[in-house]
């Protein structure tokens, strides 16, 4: 079983959905996400936006957070925290923070952007260790790329085969993002029946995924570009994540309801 394959990936994958006008979401905004990793409900995520002040700029404060359960926790213990402050202008972010231990393997990350220099400033608190790295243009960590995504996507002229690129910094490494749009399906879920935009996000092969094209995931074709349901074939075992709760949307949840 691969030592990062919860919630890491489930906020990698929400994150490959939004160009920023700020009118997909707004403060108070909450998602829960149920995870199975083959036969086990592997755990569970939940993303929230708060607003709050970073060094006095108005930031949006994005608190992501994982935990395993049932029987997965026995033996692949999960523990999560996953934090973005992004700019409520320009949807740029200004800090990162990951805290992770999945089964043992652990990682206490703080990074801080500097936009106009193009640098992000990592502090490894697990070695007590500072780096610098330089950064391209418009960098996203792994949250705000989700949040600023997901405001870019124009579903009225998005056609088959569309794709969306985006820079990000990961850890200590720059990666080249690459969304394709797949088509419009409508699929069952909990809360209903629902329209939804379907894309396949490109990522390295062979770190996690058996290939360039295993993760397929579905947003709501709606205003709100809602992640309801995620497909993930991993280098071990497959991965399914869907909508389990929510509230504060912007705008009205579009289910169909026959």
């Amino acid at each position: 079983m691969k030592r990062s394959f919860t919630i890491s990936l489930a906020l990698i994958f929400f994150t490959s959905l939004n160009l920023f006008s700020q009118s997909a979401y707004a403060e108070g905004e909450w998602f829960k996400f149920r995870i199975h990793y083959g036969m086990f409900n592997a755990s569970y995520a939940t993303l929230q936006v708060e607003e709050s002040v970073l060094n006095n700029k108005p930031v949006y404060h994005v608190k992501g957070v994982g935990k395993s359960t049932g029987l997965l926790s026995l033996f692949f213990k999960v523990d999560d925290d996953y934090q973005t402050y992004i700019d409520t202008e320009t949807g740029k972010p200004y800090k990162f923070i990951r805290k992770i231990n999945e089964g043992g393997y652990t990682k206490d990350l703080e990074i801080d952007f500097d936009h106009k220099k193009n640098k992000a400033y990592v502090f490894n608190r697990k070695h007590n260790t500072r780096r610098t790295f330089s950064t391209p243009n418009n960098v996203h960590d792994m949250l705000s790329a989700f949040y600023y995504i997901r405001n870019q996507i124009d579903a009225d002229n998005l056609k088959i085969g569309d794709d969306m690129k985006l820079n990000m910094f990961i850890d200590d490494e720059n990666m080249d993002f690459k969304l394709v749009f797949l088509g419009r399906e409508v699929i069952k879920t909990k809360f209903g029946k629902v329209a939804t935009l379907k894309f396949r996000p490109y990522v390295m092969a062979g770190r996690v995924f058996k290939e360039k094209e295993s993760l397929t995931f579905w947003i709501s074709d709606d205003k709100n570009k809602i992640p309801v349901k995620i497909e993930a074939d991993l280098a071990v075992g497959s991965l399914d994540a869907d909508l389990e709760a929510y509230k504060g949307l912007k705008h009205q949840f579009k289910i169909i309801m026959n």
